[in-house]
């Protein structure tokens, strides 16, 4: 058995939470606290979420480890997601570490990606520090969250060590915490006292062969491809020649030609890393998630990273529509297959599948918030093509047929409560729990995630705004039964042009538009929602006749209602399957798969 040393210097550390409980601002704090930033240093918030999409969205989509020094302890903290969709990346790096943060919100309380990450901490045998955040807000009820934290631990079946954990109150925002309920607070001290006190050091092998395992891939553009992961055991160092041992195939020397660290939010270039250092690899376009990196002489491959199936799927396809090869700079099927290719490598969450049509790839995923960011992406990037309707991936499970269902927690205002529970029943969706708090009522459901396709845009009407939904798959059950199709058509237009403020005035009493006047639209696109069930087909570019007499007279001026603004996320669940999603570096579009009205009547 070989001699495993506790490195008392160091702590790895995850930080876990529900979406917008506070991690990456506690990370802010902590980085600050410890002297990361300069004095006449500008620091951005919210430091981690280095992305533009993450920045624009406020979540981290990624994760991201940092390092601190404080009282001579090297702390790593990974930053991870807090939104369901990108649970992958949670369930990838706490295999890098020893203990988890876990962030709860003072007045939101356990909510369904607390219960979703905590799950998988336990899974991992990592004991939890408890930080219930946001204790500066006058409504907070930390005494009530940290019952709901015990009897969720208990109900996930904790040890007695994980049901001993201890428990500090904070502020990130301010950057201040507490370790006793209702004290004065100062500093995020007490937060980094609790850390190098109760999160155990890593005990480890130092003089073993070197094991390396590649938990989550990033990109530079000077260095090329950044692989992160934990030395497992041994020594890495620069210049030394090591071995990939991928899933399938023959292992592959090379040589560590650059090796860094992290201290704050700036790379450091390393020499060496002993076993315990979380480390990024550069330079070694090969690597995959889950490849063991290790000395030639000793080839042990460490298990794969497995992580939870995805629990829906859509097509991405190539772009046929009048407008193609516009706006786009990639829009052939071997760009487009290579580019989904290149995500699913550095992403496992993600699959691609083969659907034997050389146009088409069916791309799995976690939720519609992943497909949504993924297609964001590719856009952005200059990719053109078309988007299905997403789809529920069903599972055989003890010879039934069954499917993903939702945790759904609702808060919404009293008088919307009915309208909210009304909808989700046709929805086939059943009631846990309902909760008074003051002039608000707090919902809990349990819905099929496919009932829930096209639900946000009717909930935040039906709640005027005010309402909050949060959702996270739960389980598997045997499948409900067929669901209702949409109960509105959709305007369809009839011929090629430019939108006129005379046609749109004449349809939009009877319709939502989805584009202002002077738009160019095509035949089979959809340009609207129609108040009644059923397609409606419409000139959308028919202009006003003018003659002698009108242009002499005065004419009435066409007041246009403002139109409705097609986000990813809106549009992919608004479209049934005879549709599809037209996604273009500059442009949504809607259309129908059979342009041509004719031919739809078949």
């Amino acid at each position: 058995m070989p001699e495993r040393i506790v490195r008392e210097d160091l702590r790895n550390l995850a930080i876990i939470a529900h979406v917008d409980h506070g991690k990456t601002t506690l990370v802010d704090g902590l980085l600050r606290q410890c002297g990361a930033f300069s004095d006449h240093q500008v620091v951005a918030e919210r430091v981690m979420d280095s992305g533009d999409l993450e920045r624009e969205r406020g979540i981290t989509i990624k994760s991201k480890s940092t390092a601190v020094d404080y009282e001579d302890v090297r702390i790593q903290l990974v930053d991870t997601p807090g939104h369901a969709d990108f649970g992958g990346e949670v369930e990838r790096v706490l295999g890098m570490v020893d203990s988890v943060l876990l962030l709860v919100d003072s007045v939101e309380g356990v909510m369904p990606q607390t219960r979703f990450v905590l799950r998988k901490a336990l899974e991992h045998g990592l004991g939890p520090i408890l930080v219930i955040n946001k204790i500066d807000r006058p409504e907070e009820r930390a005494e009530a969250v940290l019952d709901e934290v015990f009897d969720l631990l208990v109900e996930l079946g904790a040890n007695d060590e994980q049901l001993d954990f201890p428990v500090v109150y904070a502020s990130a925002k301010l950057g201040q915490a507490s370790a006793e309920y209702g004290a004065p607070m100062k500093d995020l001290r007490p937060l980094l006292d609790s850390i190098i006190e109760h999160a155990p050091p890593p005990q480890v092998d130092v003089d073993g062969p070197l094991q390396f395992q590649a938990v989550t891939l990033g990109y530079d553009s000077f260095v090329g491809r950044l692989v992160i992961g934990r030395v497992e055991r041994g020594e890495l160092v620069r210049g030394d020649q090591v071995v990939r041992l991928p899933e399938e195939g023959r292992p592959e020397p090379f040589r560590v030609t650059k090796l860094f660290g992290t201290q704050g939010i700036e790379r450091v270039e390393l020499e060496r890393a002993r076993a315990g250092d979380i480390v990024i690899l550069a330079g070694v376009d090969s690597i995959e998630i889950g490849d063991t990196i290790c000395d030639p002489a000793t080839q042990e491959s460490r298990p794969r990273i497995a992580i939870d199936p995805p629990t829906i799927k859509v097509n991405f396809l190539v772009n046929t529509s009048p407008f193609a090869g516009r706006e786009g700079r990639f829009v052939t099927s071997r760009q487009l297959g290579e580019r989904l290719e290149r995500e699913s490598l550095g992403n496992i969450s993600i699959r691609i599948d083969d659907t034997g049509k050389q146009d088409t790839f069916t791309v799995a995923g976690r939720g519609e918030l992943q497909i949504a960011v993924l297609i964001e992406t590719m856009r952005r990037e200059g990719y053109e093509f078309a988007v299905s309707r997403p789809e529920i991936i069903l599972r055989e499970i003890d010879g039934k047929t069954c499917e993903p269902v939702e945790e759904v927690v609702i808060d919404v205002p009293e008088g919307s409560a009915g309208s909210v529970m009304e909808k989700l029943a046709e929805r086939k969706g059943r009631m846990l729990s309902m909760e008074h708090t003051g002039d608000r009522i707090h919902l809990q459901f349990i819905v099929p995630s496919r009932c829930l396709f096209g639900y946000r845009n009717e909930f935040m009407t039906d709640t005027r705004g005010e309402g909050i939904l949060y959702r996270s798959v739960r389980d598997y059950e045997p499948h409900a039964g067929e669901l209702g199709r949409r109960k509105v058509g959709g305007i369809i237009a009839t011929a090629q042009g430019q939108t006129t403020p005379h046609a749109i005035f004449k349809i939009q009493e009877r319709a939502t538009l989805f584009l202002p006047p002077g738009e160019i639209v095509y035949e089979g696109q959809i340009v609207g929602e129609a108040r009644r069930p059923g397609d409606l087909n419409v000139n959308v570019c028919r202009a006003k006749k003018l003659d002698n007499m009108r242009a002499a007279g005065k004419d009435d001026n066409p007041i246009i209602t403002p139109y409705r603004k097609l986000t990813i996320e809106s549009a992919i669940e608004w479209i049934e399957a005879d549709e599809l999603l037209e996604v273009t570096p500059q442009n949504l579009r809607l259309r129908k798969r059979l342009l041509s009205a004719s031919l739809r009547k078949r």
